[in-house]
């Protein structure tokens, strides 16, 4: 009876720590927003790059 309850109790508990890495990993990714508008001005040129190269 004991060892039953015991894997019950260890199963919600490993179930709840896995919910809650979820959400802690979740947190610290930056939303889509934010992630597209870094890449845009990353890539932006400001030394006046062509936009086509001729040979």
């Amino acid at each position: 009876m004991f060892a039953r309850r015991f894997t019950i109790v260890c199963l919600l508990m490993s179930l709840f720590g896995m919910s809650f890495a979820i959400l802690v990993a979740e947190a610290g990714r930056p939303n889509r927003q934010e992630l597209a508008r870094s890449w845009d001005q990353a890539n932006s040129c400001r030394f006046g790059c062509p936009s086509h190269f001729r040979h």
